[in-house]
């Protein structure tokens, strides 16, 4: 399974990316996307109200991963060890990382925090080939 971050998404859309355009459409054949919630919510909020039913409609054909309390526990370990490192990292950075990593899902994603992220071993990244 591989959660997509908003970032590509956001690309995916946008159809500017060929190589990025036809991978997802070729994990979405294979039913390997999924979303977490606070990806959803960004994609959603952000889109203009003309597309709003359609984008719905897509995203809800999607497996979405939501927070528990363990989720939010991992993130509180997390924090600790990103900052005896140096690091810093977002709120929904931290949640979409932490949902991925629940379930052994890699994350798909354009931002630089997940690389750092990885480097602590929060979270493993999906790189198309």
């Amino acid at each position: 399974m591989i959660l997509v971050d908003t970032s590509v998404w956001i690309s995916y859309f946008r159809g500017t990316d060929r190589q990025l355009s036809a991978r997802m459409h070729g994990l979405l054949d294979e039913d390997q996307i999924a979303l977490a919630i606070p990806v959803k919510i960004e994609i959603l909020g952000g889109s203009p109200s003309r597309e709003s039913a359609r984008l719905r409609s897509v995203l809800e054909a999607l497996p979405v991963f939501y927070p528990s309390r363990h989720t939010w526990e991992l993130m509180e370990g997390w924090i600790e060890r990103a900052v005896d490192r140096g690091e810093r990292f977002g709120v929904a950075d931290l949640l979409i990382a932490a949902l991925a990593a629940e379930r052994g899902a890699l994350l798909w994603s354009l931002d630089r925090e997940f690389a750092r992220m990885q480097k602590l071993r929060f979270v493993r990244l999906y790189r198309p080939s």
